[in-house]
């Protein structure tokens, strides 16, 4: 009877130390979790508290890393927990290691677009609803995932990139855009009544499109002499993207504004001089020169 309590004992002490293990195993666990969400939520609000407001795709990233630093963990807490049991934890980490390297050499394009997409995001490069160019396709951007980044153009024609061909990003829509207009009048043209009504312009342009703009159109001066004219150009700073209405707008108030003061704009003419009288064959023109 003794020597059964005694088993009972031994067999109970080791089952407490095996229980007490795990117990601390979870609890370091579920430590090491909140630290890290901790860790990571700080990270975005310094970059917060810098002047960048999160967006709701940095809280994605947010939760996405909360996600991949509590997998990790979990995995960890699982291999140690096993290994207590005396599970042959090696063999089973070397067999997944073998099957993670194959499944890596076969999605590698995988592997790429999504570590690309988590960049993208997590540097800012752009959001949706912004303008951007990149391997020759501009475009708004109506989506971003971590594998691929989704573009509408101007024909309404969806371009899928996936992250990892992404190069070099042209962002249309951040800080101010120049807007430019060159206008060309004929040589005979009165240069300071030309430069008068463009001025005049960029006045009536600013008041009409003010909120469009953050510096005023100005006339820069005659940029060119052309074959049949003298150019001017005139320039303004818009908003983002507000470039084009600013153009337009300078096109025709400019149109208006020459037509009003009798101001030429020159194109493209040809004279063609017609000679009387009947064409000679060449066999006529042999006759002559003899």
């Amino acid at each position: 009877m003794s020597d059964w309590f005694d088993q009972l004992f031994v067999h109970s002490a080791e089952l407490f130390n095996l229980i007490a293990t795990i117990v601390l195993i979870l609890a370091g666990g579920m430590v090491l979790i909140k630290i890290g969400n901790a860790s990571i939520k700080r990270f975005f609000d310094l970059r917060q508290r810098n002047g960048s407001e999160i967006q709701p795709r940095e809280r994605t990233l947010i939760h996405l890393l909360e996600s991949c630093a509590r997998y990790g963990i979990y995995f960890i807490m699982a291999v140690t927990i096993l290994d207590r049991f005396g599970v042959p934890v090696l063999a089973i980490l070397s067999t997944a290691g073998v099957l993670g390297v194959g499944v890596a050499f076969g999605a590698q394009s995988l592997f790429k677009d999504v570590i690309s997409g988590f960049f993208i995001l997590l540097e800012n490069q752009y959001s949706v609803g912004e303008f951007i160019g990149t391997q020759g396709v501009e475009g708004f951007v109506e989506q971003v995932t971590l594998r691929c980044t989704y573009l509408r153009d101007f024909a309404g024609q969806l371009h899928i990139l996936p992250n990892g061909s992404i190069g070099t990003v042209t962002n249309h829509s951040r800080g101010s855009r120049r807007a430019l207009v060159e206008v060309g009048v004929a040589y005979d043209s009165d240069m300071e009544q030309v430069v008068s009504v463009l001025e005049r312009v960029c006045e009536e342009t600013a008041a009409e499109v003010k909120d469009l703009l953050e510096e005023k159109p100005v006339v820069q001066g005659i940029t060119a002499l052309g074959d049949s004219a003298i150019v001017f150009r005139i320039t303004a700073k818009a908003k983002a993207l507000q470039q084009w209405a600013v153009e337009m707008t300078l096109r025709r108030r400019i149109q208006e504004a020459f037509q009003r003061e009798s101001i030429e704009i020159p194109f493209p003419q040809r004279q063609v001089t017609m000679l009387e009288g009947k064409p000679k064959t060449h066999r006529e023109a042999g006759y002559d020169r003899l």
